[in-house]
């Protein structure tokens, strides 16, 4: 064992009351889906561990199980030496995170908050997202990572989406919801805030529309994605100033949100990245 090992397996203090504190903290946070009220997010496993240190994330407690200790001796080195480590038995840690076979990590780290305002200063890098009633946290999380993916500027959360706190949606974004600029708003405020910037509002359908391959999905870009079952709200259909629809099978009623939101944003990278290479041929002829 190297001293730089040997310090971090010094650092984890042993904790057997699932009364304490910071345990308590834990499980709370895990069991709501939500930031602590200090803006603490509890995350759990390895890999998403790995990406909060990745993406410069502030740690406030690390927590490793007893059966996990091993493994976890090379995070612990990556995290800053204030940072409260603790050792729990396998079975006060399974109690406190709300995986079937957890990895035995987890940790509260420090979420960075952005305002509406903020999100929508982020559009000029690349095409805002804007989710109307996702509750499917799998959904969720594919979208965020999708949107890191396929460059988006950032994603505003409409009132009835799920919490981007909680615990699956974190996992299914592959640590892409640390890093994709997000806010929650009210989607008329939304809507009226884009508009006033001067955004294009586009829509995903399920039959009705202008075919994908057609559609401009260029330029300053709002994409309005809405929930698995009933879409759109109704009453933000007339404020879109395009409907798109993904051709495909008749045979299937429609696509969920995830899938939906990722080929759209494909598409509009597509789009973005050929328009140059259009243009300057143009310049050339």
């Amino acid at each position: 064992m190297t001293a730089r090992d040997q310090g971090a397996r010094d650092r984890l203090r042993r904790i057997e009351g699932r009364h304490n504190a910071l345990v308590k903290e834990l499980r709370r946070a895990f069991a709501r889906g939500e930031l602590t009220g200090e803006g603490y997010c509890a995350i759990e496993g390895l890999r998403i561990l790995e990406e909060a240190i990745r993406s410069g994330l502030r740690f406030h407690a690390v927590f490793v199980s007893t059966s996990a200790e091993a493994k976890a001796q090379r995070l612990l080195p990556q995290i800053g030496a204030h940072v409260e480590t603790v050792l729990l038995p396998d079975k006060l840690f399974a109690g406190a995170v709300p995986s079937e076979t957890p990895q035995g990590v987890a940790a509260l780290v420090k979420w960075k908050q952005f305002s509406l305002e903020e999100v929508l200063a982020k559009g000029q890098a690349g095409p805002l997202l804007v989710i109307a009633g996702v509750q499917d946290p799998g959904n969720l999380g594919t979208i965020l990572r999708s949107a890191e993916a396929f460059g988006a500027g950032g994603v505003l959360l409409g009132e009835g989406t799920v919490s981007p706190f909680n615990p699956k949606v974190v996992r299914g974004s592959a640590g892409s919801v640390f890093r994709v600029p997000l806010a929650r708003a009210k989607l008329s405020e939304a809507v009226a805030a884009l508009r006033k910037s001067g955004v294009r509002l586009v829509a995903t359908s399920s039959h009705k529309g202008t075919p994908l391959d057609q559609a401009m999905l260029g330029g300053t870009l709002a994409i309005f994605i809405g929930s698995e079952g009933a879409g759109l709200p109704r009453d933000l259909i007339p404020e879109m100033d395009e409907m798109v629809a993904i051709p495909h099978s008749p045979q299937v009623e429609s696509l969920n949100a995830g899938v939906a939101a990722s080929i759209v944003l494909y598409e509009a990278a597509r789009q973005r990245q050929s328009s140059p290479r259009r243009h300057g041929d143009t310049e050339k002829k």
